[in-house]
C-alpha cells in the first residue's frame, strides 16, 4: 500500500508539469536500456540537446542510459505510473501491454533493407501501431532505426541445424520466440542488461542482436562466433506519457516535436553508420570469428523461419498481416 501510495503521488507530479513555478524547468526524464555511444544512445543526448535549446531552458531531459533508472521489463509500466517521462524501447516490448501488433514488425526477412524499414514506418503502417498505444495513455511520438540482428554462439551457426538444441536470448517477442523454435533453438526471454552475464557464464548459449549493441555491451568478447545473418530487423519506438504530453502548453509541445523530428532525422541516418563501424571494430579485436550467409545458406534460413509468418496470424491478427504485407510487397503464407 505505501509503495502505491509513493507511485502515485510521484505520478502526479510527474503528470502535472504546468503546475510548477514559472522559473522551475519541465522535467522529462527519458531512460533507455542501452550505451550512450549506440544509435538510440545517441539519439536520446541529441533529442536533450535540441529540446532544451528549443525551449530556452524551460525543459530539462534527464537522460538515464544502461538500464540505470529502469530495466526494459520494467520501464514501460514506469512510463504509464508517471514515474519516467519518455522512453524508446524496442517494439517487441508492447505486447505485454496488450498491443500485439507491433510484433509483425519482428518477423524474420521482412525488411529488404534500411530505405525499406524508415519508409514503412513513416507510412499508414507506423502510423497504425501508434493510434494502438492511446488506449494505453501512451503516444507514440517517432520510430528510430538500429539496424538488422546478427546472431551468435560458441559455434558457427551457417545452417539452420547449427540452431538446434542451443538456448537464445530474445527480448520478449513470441515472433522472434517462434522463429528461434522453427530452427531447434530454445529461447529464452532475458533483460538487456543481463546478457552479458549470461552468455559469459553459459546461462544462454547465444542471442541476437545489431552490430552496435554486440560492440558497446561486448557480447563479441563472450562469444566465439558471429553470424552477419541480417535476418530480423530492430526498431524502438519513442513513447511518451499521453496525460504528461498532453498537459504541456501548446508552445512548449511544439519545440518538443521539432527537437524530436531533428533528433530522429540524426539519428536513423546514424544507424546504418555506428552499425559498419561497430563490425568493423568488432571484426578488428580479433575476438570472435565472423561468418557471411551464401545465397543457398541464406534461402535456407527462410525457408526454415517461413512457418513463423503463418504462426503469426494468431498472435498479431490478420489487420496488422494485411497491412504489412501491402506497404512491403510481402507473401504471408
Amino acid at each position: 500500500m505505501r509503495k502505491l501510495f509513493f507511485a502515485a503521488a510521484a505520478a502526479a507530479l510527474a503528470l502535472a508539469p504546468v503546475v510548477a513555478e514559472a522559473q522551475s524547468p519541465i522535467i522529462i526524464k527519458f531512460s533507455h536500456v542501452v550505451a550512450n555511444d549506440t544509435p538510440k544512445g545517441k539519439g536520446a543526448l541529441k533529442f536533450k540537446e535540441l529540446a532544451e535549446k528549443y525551449t530556452d531552458g524551460k525543459v530539462k531531459v534527464e537522460v538515464y542510459p544502461n538500464s540505470s533508472l529502469y530495466k526494459d521489463k520494467e520501464e514501460i509500466e514506469a512510463l504509464q505510473l508517471g514515474s519516467v517521462q519518455m522512453l524508446a524501447p524496442s517494439t517487441a516490448k508492447f505486447a505485454p501491454l496488450g498491443v500485439k501488433e507491433f510484433e509483425a514488425l519482428d518477423l524474420p526477412w521482412l525488411f529488404k533493407d534500411d530505405d525499406t524499414y524508415a519508409a514503412a514506418m513513416k507510412g499508414p503502417l507506423g502510423k497504425y501501431l501508434f493510434d494502438k498505444l492511446q488506449a494505453k495513455g501512451i503516444k507514440g511520438l517517432a520510430y528510430w532505426d538500429n539496424g538488422f540482428h546478427m546472431v551468435s554462439a560458441n559455434k558457427p551457426l551457417i545452417k539452420p541445424a547449427d540452431f538446434q538444441g542451443l538456448k537464445f536470448r530474445i527480448s520478449g517477442s513470441k515472433i522472434a520466440d517462434q522463429y528461434f523454435r522453427n530452427v531447434g533453438s530454445i529461447p529464452q526471454i532475458m533483460a538487456f542488461s543481463e546478457v552479458y552475464q549470461a552468455l559469459q557464464t553459459g546461462v544462454v548459449d547465444g542471442c541476437e542482436n545489431t552490430p552496435s549493441n554486440y560492440l558497446t555491451q561486448k557480447f563479441y568478447e563472450v562469444q566465439k562466433d558471429i553470424t552477419v545473418s541480417n535476418h530480423a530487423h530492430l526498431q524502438y519506438a519513442v513513447i511518451v506519457n499521453s496525460k504528461f504530453w498532453d498537459g504541456l502548453p501548446a508552445d512548449i509541445r511544439g519545440q518538443l516535436e521539432k527537437a524530436m523530428s531533428e533528433a530522429t532525422d540524426y539519428t536513423n541516418s546514424i544507424a546504418r553508420k555506428e552499425n559498419e563501424d561497430a563490425l568493423a571494430e568488432i571484426k578488428k579485436s580479433g575476438k570472435t570469428t565472423l561468418h557471411s550467409l551464401t545465397d543457398a545458406d541464406r534461402k535456407a534460413w527462410q525457408e526454415a523461419m517461413r512457418p513463423t509468418y503463418t504462426w503469426a496470424k494468431g498472435r498479431v491478427g490478420q489487420e496488422v498481416l494485411d497491412l504489412v504485407a501491402k506497404e512491403l510487397d510481402v507473401k504471408m503464407n
